[in-house]
């Protein structure tokens, strides 16, 4: 059995894969666990060098991998390409980590002992990863595994497999031995994923997703107290306030909104505009969406299609409804005369402050603006969510910004930024945003258990 691989923007099926079932993903974690048994003693600088070529092939391979991106994913070339820079960066940053594993020594308050702290590989990881990003969720995950001296099973999406699989074959060809990394492709994500959960010699649970199917993962990962790291939905504020840059602003917001076509789990969902500014920021910003172009990344489009059909009727309804409800278009481009998945991007003004369309994830190229009027009525706003992964706020007065930035419930806040992704700096949300961060030296510590040895020493 295969799984075909669809382009969104043709609807052509360019490839397929194998459909792997149960017994296969666990012939995987039977290779991971054999693995693990002389990966976790082989050297960090090793591992270092393993991970630091893996970056060097990545950049080698830098357009074909994005022209695979662009194929099975439907996003703009430029997104693609920038896409793998920042993915293969996973791998420097963490073979530079690799070789940084840190740990404590010292006498204990008491005397008498010194105490020793390392930090060991937890064991076996199984890493989920979604569609929309394919190569960076992807790297995000190996690249603090394998620092880590951790083995893994990998299931990507079943929509965008074949990015997943070329990252393997570059990790093979930078001298990763068998069995440490495994991609396993399946239609039956939920029986896969499951049956690791199941497995004593799984470890480690890493997901990035719904938080409808985090949820499912946590409470099956309870049954064996699995070690799990959770990157799941978001509902990310844009913040303009009164006295923002409303160029820097504008710019800043068609990165946070329309970056893979709004499709980000970062991207930004429900604009909060000051009164006071409301009217000339749309303006602009409405002026510099109709510019954008939608199609093919083959024609060199900057938005591509949505991932299916089933995105596309999602975010036609939503836009229907808030229209319904007394929203109002402002501003809208064009879609091509083309099979794809294609939907314009989208400028909604007059939206209540209470519409279903802010509070939900829209993971679409769709901007729904609401006003404020006071710094307390903007954060009751913004914190009215049960999502918290990430936020923007543009002022021009930084003490300002940041103090909106630190009273609104995110893990990550942009100030004066449409970007907040950076494999130095901890990824990751708060409340039904998730558990755990990517990135930085936090990232290494969720593929690790720190041990303490207590040593007896005589005064």
């Amino acid at each position: 059995m295969t799984i075909p691989v669809i382009d969104p923007a043709t609807l052509e099926t360019i490839d397929s894969v194998k459909d792997n079932d149960i017994p296969d993903a666990l012939k995987a974690v039977d290779a991971a666990a054999e693995a693990f048994k002389s990966w976790k003693k082989t050297p960090p600088r090793r591992r270092s060098e393993i991970l630091h070529r893996a970056y060097e092939l990545m950049i080698r391979d830098r357009d074909e991998l994005a022209k695979t991106i662009t194929r099975e994913n439907g996003k703009s070339l430029s997104d693609a390409t920038g896409e793998i820079t920042y993915a293969a960066e996973f791998f420097r940053w963490f073979a530079e980590e690799a070789v940084r594993p840190g740990g404590d020594f010292g006498e204990s308050p008491a005397g008498g002992t010194r105490t020793l702290v390392t930090h060991r590989p937890v064991g076996v990881a199984a890493l989920v990863t979604p569609w929309n990003f394919p190569a960076a969720m992807i790297t995000r995950k190996i690249g603090p595994a394998l620092a880590a001296g951790c083995t893994a099973v990998v299931k990507p999406a079943a929509e965008t497999p074949l990015t997943a699989l070329a990252i393997a074959r570059l990790l093979t060809e930078a001298g990763l031995p068998d069995g440490v990394i495994t991609v396993v492709t399946t239609s039956d994500s939920a029986g896969v994923v499951g049956a690791w959960l199941d497995d004593e010699r799984v470890r480690k649970i890493s997901f990035t997703g719904s938080t409808q199917v985090g949820r499912v993962l946590l409470r099956h990962a309870a049954d064996r107290v699995v070690n799990s790291s959770m990157e799941l939905g978001g509902n990310a504020p844009f913040v303009v306030a009164d006295d923002a840059d409303l160029d820097a602003a504008v710019a800043g917001a068609m990165i946070a909104k329309f970056r893979n076509g709004g499709q980000a789990c970062t991207a930004a969902n429900r604009f909060y505009v000051h009164t006071a500014v409301r009217d000339e920021f749309v303006a602009r910003f409405g002026a510099a969406v109709e510019k954008l172009t939608v199609g093919p990344a083959a024609d060199g489009a900057a938005i591509g299609p949505l991932i299916s059909e089933t995105a596309l009727h999602r975010v036609t309804k939503s836009v229907d409804e808030a229209v319904a409800a007394g929203a109002r278009i402002s501003h809208r481009t064009t879609t091509p005369d083309a099979p794809g998945w294609f939907y314009p991007p989208t400028v909604l003004v007059d939206v209540p402050a209470d519409a279903p369309i802010l509070q939900e994830e829209i993971f679409g190229p769709v901007a729904a603006i609401t006003t404020w009027s006071t710094d307390e009525e903007l954060l009751d706003l913004v914190n009215d969510s049960e999502y918290g992964l990430a936020a923007y706020v543009y002022s021009g007065d930084l003490l300002r910004a940041l103090r909106l930035g630190e009273a609104i419930d995110a893990g990550m806040v942009g100030v004066n930024r449409g970007l907040v992704s950076d494999p130095s700096a901890p990824f990751g949300g708060v409340k039904q945003s998730g558990l755990g961060r990517e990135g930085a030296r936090e990232g290494l510590r969720e593929f690790q258990e720190t041990q303490y040895l207590s040593v007896d020493w005589p005064a």
